[in-house]
């Protein structure tokens, strides 16, 4: 199923930040109508003819509504390239957020972040749970995060589920233990 057709049914996931964008443009390439309606429109979003500018000007509001939620107006002219780590991966959740999903996907979210960057992390996923209603699907190995964001968690060893249930059951279960403490 082409990306585009996913995005309709209310599925949006984490990619890659291009590096040679604004981080306004990064949000408006995935904003078309407010709605998930299909691939960026690259040439609508960066054409200056009047209609394209008010068709634009219709699709504001979703991808400012993300920026604030996000706290990212700091950030929103800046070229992405230029922004830190940190700040790049809550701009990719940003992305995926301005196709308003009903399921988000992501791939380890704490991935290259440091301790506060991962307590910041735990904070938008939360939020995004709490105030927006999506629900959020991660894969992630960062135990801290897991355990303040999951309800439930599931383990798997080459492939093979080896424990489902709270953070706390799974951490604590014999076969994760063994799996991946060497216990």
């Amino acid at each position: 199923m082409p990306p585009h057709e996913i995005a309709r049914r209310g599925i949006a996931r984490t990619f890659q930040t291009s590096n040679c964008s604004s981080t306004r443009a990064s949000y408006k390439t995935c904003c078309s109508d407010g709605t998930p309606t299909g691939a960026p429109d690259l040439w609508r979003n960066s054409c200056s003819c009047r209609a394209c500018a008010r068709s634009r000007s219709s699709t504001a509001r979703p991808w400012r509504k993300v920026i604030d939620f996000l706290d990212l107006q700091p950030h929103r002219d800046s070229l992405v390239v230029n922004l830190s780590y940190g700040v790049r991966k809550v701009i990719e959740m940003a992305r995926a957020l301005c196709t308003r999903p009903k399921l988000l996907l992501l791939d380890e979210p704490s991935s290259g972040l440091s301790v506060e960057e991962t307590e910041g992390m735990a904070f938008w996923i939360q939020d995004i749970r709490t105030a927006l209603g999506i629900t959020v699907l991660m894969v992630e190995h960062d135990m801290s995060l897991v355990s303040a964001v999951a309800d439930r968690v599931l383990a798997v060893n080459y492939g093979r589920m080896i424990a489902l249930g709270t953070p706390r059951e799974v951490q604590e279960h014999p076969d994760v233990v063994k799996a991946y403490l060497g216990g």
